[in-house]
C-alpha cells in the first residue's frame, strides 16, 4: 500500500526536490532529474500560462525523466484554473496541490493518468484528500521551510502511515542519506527536500541569499505572517528584526473577519511576494529570505547533483 516514491514514478531514488516559490527553475529541475531523483516547480513561478508551457517544453526537450508542477488551489491564486488546464494538457507526470481542496485537480488528472500528491499537515486533511482519490500525501512537518506544519516528523509520519492506505512522502528537515533512511524506516514512501537545494549554483537567487544560507543557522530561522497571511519560515536578518515578524493590528483584525479574510490574505500575499521576489533576485540585508531549519547543515554553495549525492550516499 505504501509503494515507494521511486517505484511510483520510475526514478532511481525516493527523493523529490520540493517546489520552491520564486526559486525552482528549469536548470535545477533538469539537474535533479539527471541525478536520479524527481522535482516539481510551482506554477506561480511563471507570470503567464505561455511561460509555464514553455518551461515544461524546455525540460521535456532535455530529459525524459518524470517531474511535476505545484498548484496553489485556493482563491489566493487567480491563475489556478488556467494553470491546471495547461499542465493537464501538457501531461506532466504529477501535480502537487497546496492550500486548498484538490478535488478539481484530482478529477482532471485521473483520466489523464497524472498522479496527484497533496500537501497535508495533519491526519484530518490527509483523510479528506485520500477520500477524494489522491495518489499520495506530502506530510509537511514542523521542520519544513516556507509554510511548515506544527507536528514533528516522527508523530506526523506515524499518524498518517497508520491511518492511510496511500503513500506518505515526508517533507521537512531532510539533509542527508541518514535522514532519508530514518523516515523510510518510519514508514514514509519517500522524502521532499527544499532548503538545501537553494544553496546551489543552479538556483536563480542572489549570491547574498545563498551566502546567508551558509552563514546563518537553525537558531536564526523564525516564523513570520507578514509575507503571505500564513506563517512562513524565514531567516532572521537585521532587516527582518527591524520590520518585525507579526502582521499589523489592522491586518490581524481583518483576518478575523470571515468575509474579508480571503481578500486580506490575498493582499498580504501579493505584498509579501514582491518582498520575497526582490530578496530572491537582488538581495541585500534589507530583504526577506525564506528557509527552513535545515540551513544548519549547509556548509557551502555546491551543485544540485552534489546535494543529491549527499541524500543518496552514506558520508
Amino acid at each position: 500500500m505504501n509503494t515507494s516514491l521511486d517505484k511510483m514514478l520510475g526514478i532511481d531514488y525516493p527523493v523529490l526536490m520540493a517546489p520552491m516559490f520564486l526559486i525552482s527553475n528549469e536548470a535545477m529541475t533538469i539537474a535533479a532529474l539527471e541525478a536520479g531523483i524527481t522535482a516539481a516547480i510551482p506554477a506561480l513561478n511563471y507570470r503567464t500560462i505561455d511561460e509555464l508551457k514553455a518551461a515544461i517544453h524546455s525540460i521535456r526537450s532535455k530529459t525524459d525523466k518524470p517531474f511535476g508542477i505545484n498548484l496553489i488551489v485556493n482563491k489566493s491564486n487567480p491563475k489556478y484554473k488556467s494553470q491546471l488546464a495547461a499542465v493537464v494538457a501538457a501531461k506532466v507526470d504529477f501535480i502537487i496541490t497546496s492550500l486548498g481542496s484538490p478535488k478539481e485537480v484530482i478529477d482532471a488528472c485521473k483520466p489523464a493518468g497524472i498522479k496527484v500528491f497533496c500537501d497535508v499537515v495533519n491526519l484530518e486533511y490527509a483523510r479528506k484528500v485520500e477520500a477524494l482519490g489522491a495518489d499520495g500525501v506530502i506530510a509537511v512537518n514542523n521542520r519544513a521551510g516556507g509554510h511548515s506544519g506544527n507536528q514533528s516528523e516522527e508523530l506526523l509520519i506515524a499518524e498518517l502511515v497508520n491511518h492511510l492506505q496511500i503513500p506518505v512522502i515526508s517533507a521537512g528537515g531532510i539533509t542527508s542519506k541518514q535522514d532519508v533512511d530514518r523516515v523510510i524506516k518510519l514508514g514514509a514512501a519517500g522524502v521532499s527536500v527544499g532548503t538545501v537545494f537553494i544553496a546551489t549554483q543552479e538556483a536563480p537567487v542572489s549570491e547574498e541569499y545563498k551566502q546567508a544560507l551558509v552563514e546563518y543557522g537553525e537558531k536564526d530561522v523564525v516564523w513570520t505572517d507578514k509575507m503571505s497571511g500564513s506563517p512562513l519560515t524565514v531567516i532572521n536578518t537585521p532587516y527582518l528584526k527591524k520590520v518585525g515578524t507579526k502582521a499589523s493590528f489592522f491586518e490581524r483584525l481583518l483576518l478575523k473577519n470571515k468575509w474579508l479574510k480571503k481578500y486580506v490574505k490575498l493582499i498580504i500575499a501579493l505584498r509579501g511576494v514582491n518582498k520575497i521576489r526582490k530578496s530572491a533576485k537582488g538581495a541585500t540585508y534589507k530583504t526577506v529570505w525564506v528557509a527552513g531549519p535545515s540551513i544548519e547543515s549547509i556548509q557551502g554553495i555546491s551543485r544540485v547533483k552534489e546535494v543529491v549525492k549527499k541524500l543518496i550516499s552514506a558520508a
